[in-house]
């Protein structure tokens, strides 16, 4: 559509004549375009495209599209909630562990005999003005004790992200500690289970920021693990990268693991009989149907 903006009536004119099929009354389309926006919906019916100048195959529908979105916001919503538990059981292993090895030293996480020197020096990238205003018991701590520069670990790793969690895993100088807290989820490599962590973070960031799922291709193959098999061989697609949040959350909760595999599975059964969707689904994410 170039650089110009369009109308409700040009976007619809346009998919047509590119054989866009609309299976909606005018004004429900037009009430998704403006939920959704016609160029996030557009990832949705790129699969259905056949040429250079954007033409589908005959007879997609816009249902189709809009089905597949709905689809991602399942799944991510899904996804989220387990990826939620996994970074909460890692942040409370990191602080427990590492605070209990070093109890004398509430601030271990900027102590270079803890931590590696280049991850304190970037301390101020995550522990800023914006971080202490904006969480209110690292407010209130700053309140009280006036002299401090940083919160206690056990506050302050609360309100880290995943991705800074771990980073501070990362360059923690006791491999002792790390592969303590490695092996309680199963793996007995650092840097393998550091590569499955990644993954969890590319994919947990991605839901995060809305990111399209059904296509996700990881920037980098899955480490292999014993117990740890995926479809075709395919270390980089959205069901390899689901098998790891599965298993990783089953060395926390086999019920949680159980429960999350039963969800995706309810999710994608919706499709099995929708040939289109489902050619769609085995295709991009690599799911299997059983």
């Amino acid at each position: 559509m170039g650089n110009i903006a369009t109308t409700f009536n040009q976007q619809i004119a346009l998919l047509e004549s590119r054989g866009m099929v609309f299976d909606f009354e005018p004004n429900k389309v037009k009430e998704i375009l403006l939920d959704i926006g016609y160029y996030r919906l557009g990832f949705y019916w790129h699969p259905f495209v056949i040429d250079e100048n954007h033409n589908l195959i005959k007879g997609t529908k816009f249902s189709d599209a809009v089905n597949l979105y709905y689809l991602d916001v399942d799944l991510r919503n899904i996804l989220t909630k387990y990826l939620n538990r996994i970074e909460i059981n890692l942040r409370t292993n990191v602080v427990y562990y590492v605070s209990n090895k070093y109890r004398t030293n509430p601030f271990w996480f900027i102590d270079p005999k803890v931590i590696n020197q280049i991850f304190i020096n970037n301390i101020d990238r995550y522990y800023n003005d914006e971080f202490k205003l904006s969480n209110k018991p690292i407010k209130k701590h700053h309140q009280k004790y006036l002299n401090d520069k940083y919160a206690p670990a056990w506050k302050t790793l609360e309100f880290f992200s995943f991705g800074v969690i771990l980073k501070i895993f990362k360059n923690l100088n006791d491999k002792e500690i790390k592969s303590r807290i490695s092996n309680m989820y199963g793996v007995y490599n650092l840097s393998k289970f550091e590569s499955l962590m990644d993954t969890l973070i590319f994919l947990r960031n991605t839901c995060a920021h809305c990111g399209v799922l059904f296509d996700l291709k990881l920037p980098k193959g899955i480490s292999k693990i014993p117990d740890l098999d995926f479809n075709n061989n395919d270390r980089m697609s959205l069901d390899s990268s689901i098998k790891v949040v599965l298993y990783i959350l089953g060395k926390i909760s086999e019920s949680r693991r159980q429960e999350m595999e039963q969800e995706i599975n309810c999710l994608f059964e919706k499709y099995r009989n929708h040939q289109i969707l489902r050619r769609i689904i085995e295709e991009k994410t690599n799911f299997v149907y059983k």
